[in-house]
C-alpha cells in the first residue's frame, strides 16, 4: 500500500501488515539493543535508541502491553523482566515487538504479542533459550528463522504455528471490532469477500442458506422471504457476517434514488490503484473499460435534487460502458457518494385530526421512504402517489 494515499492516516483504521519484527534486551553493560530483527537493520539503531526508554521501560511498566508511534514506525510490544539471581543485575529484560506503518491498526496483533512473549518467558526459564549465550551457535539461529516464519505467516495466512523441541505455539490474528450497527428490513445487504474461494463451513446453517441469496440489491426482507427464514434470525446472521466484514450495508437501489458526492471523491483523482480498482468495478463486462474521465462526471453530476434516472437520461451510462448498478454500490462502498432520503410529514394543523389520523403515527419525518415502503408493503410508485396527492403531508430530504 501506498504510504501517500489520502485515505491512511494514523486513525484511519486500515489495517496494515507486519513490516518487521525484533527482539531487544537490556544487556548488563550495553544497555538496551536490538539482538535480532527480521528483516535486518529495518529499524536503524538511532530509531530505536530514540524510543528505547519505552521499550524497555521502568518496572512499573512491565507486562504492559505498548504502542510508541515514531518517524514513520508504529512499535508494538510486550515488555518483560524475569528475576533470577543467575542474571546480571538479578533480572533479564527483554521485548519482542511488532513494527508497522505509521497509518496501521495494530490493535488486532497485541493478543499474538503477549502469547508469543509468555511462550519466551516459558522458554528461557526452562532451557535459557533467549539469555543463555554459552548455548552451541546452531541454537542461536532458531529465533530468527522463528521470527521470520512468523512475519511470512501472519501477513498470509493471519496465523503461525511454531515448535521447539516439544513446545509448540500456535498464534492467529484475530479480529478486533466493535459491535455492529443494527439491521433494518429495508438495508441491502453486500458480500465484500468471493463466496468461490471463502470457506463458509464455518456459518451456521441459517447464514450458509442466505448466503447465496445476498446479491447486492435485495434487502433483508427481500432475503428472509427468499431463504424461507425467519426475518429475526437473517437479521442476527447478517449482524454476524457484519462483524467479521463478510458483508456491507447499503441502502435500496432505485433510479428515483438521489445522491450527493462526498469529500472522499478526490481519491479519485489522486490514487492510480484506487483508480484502476473503481474502473474494474463499474466498467460493464462487454470488454470494453469505462473511462475514468466518464465515471468522474457520472459521480460529480450527482447533486440534491437530480434523481439517478436523470443522470442515466443525460449520460447514457450503456453507452459509455459504465454499469450504473456498480456504479453506485463503488461509490457507496467507499463513500464517494451518500444517499439523500425523503421522509415524508404529516403538517395537518388541527391538533384533533392529527389525534385521529393513523397518519400521524406513521408519516412523522422519523422514517425514510426505504422503512416506510418494507413496513407497510407497498410499493415506491405507490407511496409517492399517496403523498403527492394529500396536501398534508411535506417531504424533508436529508
Amino acid at each position: 500500500m501506498e504510504v501517500e494515499d489520502a485515505r491512511y492516516y494514523e486513525g484511519c483504521g486500515h489495517e496494515g501488515p507486519i513490516r518487521c519484527i525484533f527482539l531487544c534486551e537490556f544487556h548488563p553493560t550495553a544497555g538496551p539493543r536490538i539482538t535480532y530483527q527480521v528483516p535486518d537493520d529495518y529499524v536503524s539503531k538511532e530509531i530505536f535508541d530514540a524510543v528505547s526508554v519505552y521499550i524497555i521501560p521502568k518496572p512499573q511498566l512491565q507486562r504492559t502491553i505498548f504502542t510508541v508511534n515514531v518517524l514513520g514506525f508504529k512499535i508494538t510490544g510486550f515488555p518483560v523482566r524475569i528475576d533470577n539471581a543467575k542474571y546480571a543485575r538479578n533480572a533479564y529484560y527483554f521485548n519482542v515487538c511488532f513494527v508497522s506503518d505509521f497509518w496501521a491498526r495494530t490493535v488486532q496483533y497485541e493478543p499474538v504479542i503477549k502469547k508469543f512473549s509468555e511462550y519466551l518467558v516459558t522458554m528461557e526459564e526452562q532451557t535459557g533459550f533467549l539469555s543463555d549465550t554459552n548455548q552451541p551457535e546452531s541454537e542461536n539461529t532458531k529465533l530468527p528463522a522463528m521470527l521470520k516464519q512468523i512475519l511470512e505467516d501472519l501477513n498470509s495466512k493471519k496465523q503461525s504455528s511454531v515448535t521447539d523441541g516439544n513446545m509448540t505455539i500456535h498464534l492467529k490474528v484475530v479480529k478486533l471490532s466493535a459491535d455492529p450497527q443494527p439491521v433494518v428490513d429495508h438495508v441491502v445487504p453486500i458480500l465484500l469477500v468471493d463466496l468461490n474461494t471463502y470457506n463458509n463451513q464455518h456459518w451456521d446453517l441459517t447464514t450458509q442458506r442466505i448466503l447465496q441469496h445476498i446479491d447486492g440489491f435485495s434487502h433483508v426482507a427481500k432475503i428472509a422471504a427468499q431463504a424461507d427464514a425467519e426475518n429475526s434470525l437473517v437479521k442476527t446472521c447478517i449482524q454476524n457476517l457484519l462483524y467479521y466484514g463478510v458483508v456491507s450495508l447499503l441502502p435500496i437501489f432505485q433510479y428515483s434514488n438521489v445522491y450527493a458526492t462526498t469529500p472522499e471523491l478526490k481519491n479519485l483523482v489522486s490514487n492510480k490503484s484506487f483508480q484502476e480498482e473503481c474502473l474494474q468495478f463499474v466498467s460493464k463486462s462487454s470488454g470494453t473499460q469505462a473511462s475514468l474521465r466518464d465515471v468522474f462526471v457520472f459521480y460529480s453530476s450527482m447533486t440534491q435534487g437530480t434523481t439517478l434516472r436523470d443522470l442515466c437520461v443525460r449520460f447514457n451510462p450503456s453507452a459509455l460502458h459504465i454499469d450504473e448498478k456498480k456504479l453506485i454500490q463503488f461509490g457507496l462502498l467507499h463513500k464517494l457518494i451518500r444517499r439523500i432520503h425523503k421522509y415524508p410529514v404529516w403538517v395537518n394543523s388541527s391538533s384533533q385530526c392529527n389525534r385521529l389520523s393513523p397518519m400521524t403515527q406513521i408519516f412523522t419525518g422519523m422514517a425514510s421512504y426505504d422503512e416506510l415502503c418494507c413496513g407497510m408493503e407497498m410499493s415506491y410508485q405507490q407511496l409517492e402517489e399517496l403523498v403527492e396527492h394529500d396536501p398534508r403531508i411535506l417531504i424533508v430530504w436529508k
